[in-house]
């Protein structure tokens, strides 16, 4: 027994040191279900800032996996953007369809608040604005709660007006024209940021094709606007100007980059 936990000590401390990880934090309430990571990368900048993420992940390996990945690319993003904010992220480990509870999620909280505030955090894939606000009940360090209760609002909506911005940006660099107008544009993931941006594109005129795991967001967007469709596995080869992929992460790997 000794043996094995020796080798999980291992196996965690090397994942850390790979990328100067500072913490790598387990939480779990049996009663209620909740199996949660949080993961802190870097605190030089400030407390640690990123989402609450909450997914099926097949096991707890690509949940760490996931979650370490995810922490580290908050920290440069915050650099980059001139933020006083370091890297972190959380992982809750469930379907957010079945196995979201008020329960569940104030627990989650209450992990949060006794980090005292190294750790920020807000919505993310598969979690809502909804949901911090339960959160919030336990824990002023849920930060994306709506302007009622001081926070930002919806934050996906800020997002995906970033994103097409960004892709106004790539098209005037590109063709010398920033305008989608008239431009063929792939969307991957019609979440609560892909939905938004495909509504700024047909509002600016462009032809736009979508692809989701979650068919259920396919059929809704596609019977209240023309759009195209294609499968998940199908959209990143297609012959398109401009190519958003707004899914779970890395989905542009070794594997479909040369199939771009």
């Amino acid at each position: 027994m000794e043996r094995q936990h020796s080798t999980m000590e291992n196996t965690i401390f090397d994942l850390m040191e790979t990328h100067d990880y500072e913490n790598i934090l387990f939480c779990q309430e049996k009663t209620l279900g909740l199996k949660a990571i949080i993961v802190i990368h870097d605190t030089t900048l400030g407390p640690a800032a990123g989402g609450i993420r909450m997914w099926p992940y097949q096991n707890e390996q690509d949940a760490i996996q996931d979650a370490v990945r995810l922490a580290r690319g908050m920290t440069y993003k915050n650099a980059a953007a001139g933020l006083p904010f370091g890297g972190g992220k959380c992982v809750i480990i469930g379907d957010p369809k079945k196995d979201k509870t008020e329960g569940l999620l104030r627990a989650m909280g209450r992990f949060i608040h006794r980090l005292n505030g190294l750790f920020l955090t807000g919505i993310d894939v598969g979690t809502t604005i909804q949901d911090m606000v339960l959160m919030r009940m336990e824990t002023p360090y849920v930060v994306t709660v709506p302007e009622s209760l001081g926070g930002p609002g919806n934050s996906a909506v800020a997002t995906s007006f970033g994103i097409f911005q960004g892709i106004r940006a790539c098209l005037k660099e590109i063709f010398g024209n920033p305008l989608p107008q008239g431009r063929t544009v792939a969307v991957q993931g019609i979440g609560a940021v892909g939905d938004e941006l495909v509504k700024y594109l047909l509002n600016a005129g462009a032809a736009v094709t979508i692809a989701d795991i979650d068919q259920q967001k396919v059929d809704t967007l596609a019977s209240e606007y023309k759009v195209n469709v294609v499968p998940p596995e199908k959209i990143h080869t297609l012959d398109v100007d401009v190519y958003s992929p707004c899914a779970m992460g890395s989905v542009l790997n070794e594997h479909t980059i040369p199939e771009l």
